[in-house]
């Protein structure tokens, strides 16, 4: 009687144990088919995501490229100026939004500009970038280095620059570019840039190809201001005040006698690069996308850069 009802226990633990490790297995392989089913939706909504904003991309081509058929200026109060208000993104499987906004990157500091056509610093626009940095309290020393970072030459300027002995003994240790920035971003490696000034800097510089002037239409008011030592933060303001109805009547009347000769030469009243942020939110995705745009005299608008999440 004992041994049976040993044996009735035994299988009855048993049971148990195989039912308990059968229900562990089938939570487990729930769970994982879950977060595959999850996976493959993010995926999805993602590459959605992705085509969603080039779609908005190539509407803002668009919007760019009539805007040069209706004017040969550029500023604040034309369309493309205008942030791209949330559009709905709907199907049978996808609900979401789209939004975005153009800034114009010749409202801005082209770093590229400190090297001339020479290969040689232009002190003109050495002089100028130092301007900017001190309109926004920061170490005017960033243009030499910049200037050294993008010069093809392993000389370092004197008192300001910085080559490649510097960057080696830094850790992590790196090289200098010593050829114009593809990527703004490229300046938080500059010596002694940490991230407060980085990001102050950053919406007043850009990074284009070849040499480019300033549309003084949408340049940003300290990049105003840095023009000239003469312009301080009130006639800034009156300027600003000046241009909101469709931009300055006349660069030339306005300026030729604010700023020196050869900073007016770096003036102008229309642009050719654009910068298209777009935002996709997608259940719980979200996709940022960025895309500089380069419109050509004739009104072809070209993507020559893309770049997902970040500048």
């Amino acid at each position: 009687m004992k041994t049976a009802h040993h044996k009735r226990g035994v299988a009855l633990i048993t049971a148990m144990l195989i039912t308990a490790i059968t229900g562990s297995l089938a939570a487990g392989l729930a769970w994982n088919s879950a977060l595959d089913v999850r996976r493959t939706m993010v995926l999805l909504f993602h590459e959605q995501g992705v085509q969603v904003v080039l779609g908005a991309e190539s509407w803002m081509r668009n919007i760019l490229r009539d805007d040069l058929a209706d004017g040969e200026t550029d500023h604040l109060g034309e369309l493309w100026a205008s942030d791209l208000p949330g559009l709905p993104v709907e199907s049978d499987t996808v609900q979401g939004v789209v939004t975005g906004k153009i800034e114009d990157l010749q409202g801005r500091f082209n770093v590229n500009n400190l090297i001339d056509q020479n290969g040689e610093i232009d002190k003109t626009v050495l002089a100028h970038f130092q301007r900017l940095l001190q309109v926004l309290d920061l170490d005017p020393r960033f243009a030499g280095l910049a200037a050294d970072w993008i010069d093809a030459d392993q000389e370092a300027g004197i008192p300001d620059g910085a080559e490649d002995s510097i960057y080696t003994g830094l850790t992590p240790s790196y090289r200098t570019y010593n050829r114009p920035l593809t990527n703004i971003t490229e300046l938080a490696a500059l010596e002694g840039m940490d991230k407060a000034s980085y990001e102050r800097l950053l919406p007043h510089v850009t990074a284009l190809p070849g040499h480019t002037l300033i549309n003084v239409n949408t340049a940003t008011a300290e990049v105003l201001m840095s023009l000239d030592d003469n312009l301080d933060a009130s006639a800034v303001e009156g300027l600003i005040s000046l241009r909101e109805n469709g931009g300055f009547s006349s660069i030339v009347d306005t300026f030729s006698v604010l700023v020196e000769d050869e900073v007016f030469a770096w003036l102008t009243e229309s642009s050719s690069y654009f910068r298209l942020k777009a935002v996709v939110q997608i259940d719980t995705v979200r996709v940022t996308y960025f895309s500089i745009l380069q419109r050509s005299p004739n009104g072809t608008v070209t993507t020559i850069l893309r770049s997902l999440g970040t500048i």
